[in-house]
C-alpha cells in the first residue's frame, strides 16, 4: 500500500501559529508512522535563527526591526538564520523517516531534488551545492533548508524564494554565508510569478518524490 500525505495550504500564515501546527502534526506522525502531512504557507516579515545561528548575524538594530515589523524568532532547527516573508514558499513536511527508509543527509537531499525540477518547470536551471545546503541558481541561492527531527519525524523544511523582496536579505548574513548572494524566481524571470501555480508544482514534485498519493 502506498503511503498518503495530506497537503495543507494554509495562506499566510503567523509564523508561531506555524510551529504550533507542525508540533500538533509531528506528534501525530510519532504516534502512526503512516502518517505524513505537507504545510504550504507565506508568512509575515520573520527572521528565524536556528540552532547554530549566531546574533551577530542579524545586521541591523531592534529599532530597524520594529521600524520594518520584522519579528525573531529562535526555534529548533539547524542551521543559521533566515528571512521569511511575503513572496516566498515555505514548506513544512511532517514524515517519518523511517517510515521512508531515510537517513537525515538523503532526506535533505530529496527536498533539494523537488525543489530543483520545481524551478526546472518554471524555465529556472537550478542545483545541489557541494559545500552548501539549498538550491543555487548559479552563486546565488533561490531556496533555503532547515531542518529539525523528533523521535524520527521531521519538521521545519524548506523556503523559496519567488516573489521575495530581497532587500531583506541585506538586513541578514542569510544562513551564515556572507560571501554569496540570494536571488529569487520572478528577478531571475524579469516578471511576478504566480504563487499559486508554483505550489502546485510544488506538490506534485513532492508526491513524487516522496512516492506518496495525496489524501
Amino acid at each position: 500500500m502506498s503511503a498518503k500525505c495530506k497537503i495543507m495550504r494554509l495562506g499566510r500564515l503567523d509564523y508561531d501559529e506555524a510551529v504550533k501546527k507542525q508540533m500538533e502534526l509531528v506528534e501525530r506522525v510519532q504516534a502512526d508512522r503512516d502518517l505524513a502531512y505537507l504545510i504550504l504557507v507565506t508568512h509575515n516579515n520573520v527572521f528565524t535563527l536556528g540552532r547554530s545561528a549566531k546574533r551577530a548575524h542579524i545586521l541591523v538594530s531592534d529599532e530597524a526591526l520594529a521600524k520594518k515589523g520584522i519579528v525573531v524568532r529562535e526555534i529548533k532547527r539547524g542551521g543559521d538564520i533566515t528571512y521569511h516573508g511575503p513572496g516566498q514558499i515555505v514548506g513544512y513536511p511532517i514524515l517519518s523517516l523511517l517510515r521512508h527508509g531515510l537517513q537525515i543527509r538523503r532526506y535533505f537531499l530529496k527536498l533539494e531534488d523537488v525543489l530543483i525540477r520545481v524551478l526546472g518547470r518554471c524555465g529556472v536551471g537550478a542545483r545541489h551545492d557541494e559545500e552548501y545546503t539549498g538550491v543555487w541558481v548559479g552563486e546565488e541561492k533561490i531556496a533555503a533548508l532547515g531542518v529539525g527531527v523528533s523521535r524520527w519525524v521531521t519538521f521545519h523544511g524548506f523556503a523559496l524564494n519567488v516573489n521575495t523582496d530581497l532587500s531583506y536579505f541585506q538586513m541578514i548574513v542569510p544562513c551564515g554565508i556572507g560571501h554569496k548572494r540570494v536571488t529569487s524566481l520572478a528577478k531571475l524571470l524579469g516578471s511576478p510569478v504566480n504563487e499559486d501555480e508554483v505550489m502546485g508544482v510544488i506538490e506534485e514534485e513532492f508526491l513524487k518524490e516522496f512516492r506518496m498519493e495525496r489524501q
